[in-house]
């Protein structure tokens, strides 16, 4: 069965870079039709969909520009940086995976076999 686990630092300046890893384990990073995904949640507010990546890579409009997210296939890793952080970016980050299927008779992708990591805070602040 599949496994997350997040890390990395938990605390970042402002103006320096977020790098998180979730290291997976049960399950290949390359599986296909398999999506591995970064999520964050600011103190008191929502999930946030930061990004995703299978065969290729999908980020949020409104984090695009400062957000990579790249695969470590040997290490069954995959990882996020996060440019440029602010205090607003302080979160708990969660890495997720799922499957998806193609409803065809909605035109709809389902998700299935979803996992999530449990998440670990960073902290932005000087």
């Amino acid at each position: 069965q599949v496994q997350l686990q997040e890390s990395g630092p938990g605390l970042v300046k402002p103006s320096q870079t977020l790098s998180l890893t979730c290291t997976v384990s049960g399950g290949s990073i390359t599986t296909s039709s398999y999506y591995w995904s970064w999520i964050r949640q600011p103190p008191g507010k929502g999930l946030e969909w930061i990004g995703s990546i299978s065969a290729i890579t999908h980020y949020s409009p409104s984090l695009r520009s400062r957000t990579s997210i790249s695969r470590d296939t040997p290490k069954n890793q995959f990882t996020l940086q996060l440019n440029f952080v602010t205090p607003e970016d302080t979160a708990v980050y969660y890495c997720n995976s799922h499957g998806n299927m193609l409803d065809p008779s909605s035109a709809t992708m389902w998700k299935y076999l979803e996992v999530w990591g449990q998440g670990t805070l960073v902290t932005v602040s000087s």
